[in-house]
C-alpha cells in the first residue's frame, strides 16, 4: 500500500511538472519543471528496481542536459512577448507536425499490439533478479543485441553535432580569430622587442 501510494504521487507530480513545462509562459520555470520532472521519473525508476537508470537520469539529464538548457535561455533573453506574437502564425505548421507525430505513434503502438509474434516476445524466458544485476542487463542489450543501433545512434548524435556547428559558424571579414597554430610557433624574440630607453627620454 505504501509504495502504491509512493508511485501515483510520483506519476501525479511527474504528469504535472511535465505539463507545465509546455503551459508555463516563462521559459526559465519551464527549465525547471523539466527538472522536477527528470526528478520525479527518476523516483518512478527506482520504484522499479532500476536504479542505475534512476541514477543516470539525474546525473545525466538533470545535472546536465537540463542545466545546460537553463543557461542557454538565459543567455538568449528571449522576448516572451515576441514569441506570443509568432504563435497564431506557426499554428497550421505545428498543427500538422502533431498530427504526423501522433499517426506515427499509433501506427508505433498499433503494430506491437497487432504483431503476429507478439506473445513469444512476451513469454521469452528472462534470467532471474538475482542472477544478475540492471547494469549487467542493459549493458547486454546494447551491446549485443542492440550494438548496431547503439552505434547507429551515436553516428547521428555525431551528424548532429558536425550540422550544427556548420550551420551557426559565420565568417567575416576583418575579424581577428583565435589561430592555436599561430600561437604555438611564437618565440620570445619575435614576440618580446627591449630598448634600452636613455635616461630623460622616456614620454
Amino acid at each position: 500500500m505504501f509504495s502504491a501510494l509512493i508511485f501515483y504521487m510520483f506519476a501525479a507530480l511527474a504528469v504535472a511538472s511535465g505539463v507545465m513545462v509546455i503551459s508555463a509562459r516563462n521559459p526559465v520555470h519551464s527549465v525547471l519543471f523539466l527538472i522536477l520532472c527528470f526528478f520525479n521519473a527518476a523516483g518512478l525508476f527506482l520504484l522499479l528496481g532500476a536504479e542505475f537508470l534512476a541514477m543516470v537520469l539525474v546525473v545525466v539529464y538533470v545535472g546536465a542536459v537540463a542545466v545546460l538548457f537553463l543557461f542557454v535561455v538565459m543567455m538568449l533573453d528571449i522576448n516572451v512577448v515576441e514569441l506570443r506574437e509568432g504563435f497564431l502564425q506557426y499554428l497550421p505548421t505545428g498543427a500538422v507536425v502533431g498530427i504526423v507525430l501522433l499517426v506515427e505513434l499509433m501506427v508505433m503502438f498499433g503494430g506491437w499490439a497487432f504483431a503476429p509474434d507478439v506473445e513469444a516476445l512476451i513469454q521469452a524466458p528472462a534470467p532471474a533478479a538475482e542472477q544478475i544485476t540492471n547494469t549487467e542487463a542493459l549493458g547486454r542489450l546494447l551491446y549485443t543485441t542492440y550494438a548496431y543501433l547503439f552505434q547507429a545512434s551515436g553516428l547521428l548524435l555525431l551528424v548532429a553535432m558536425v550540422g550544427t556547428i556548420l550551420l551557426t559558424l559565420r565568417r567575416r571579414e576583418g575579424v581577428r580569430k583565435q589561430v592555436i597554430a599561430r600561437q604555438l610557433e611564437r618565440t620570445a624574440a619575435g614576440s618580446v622587442e627591449i630598448r634600452k630607453v636613455p635616461t630623460g627620454g622616456g614620454i
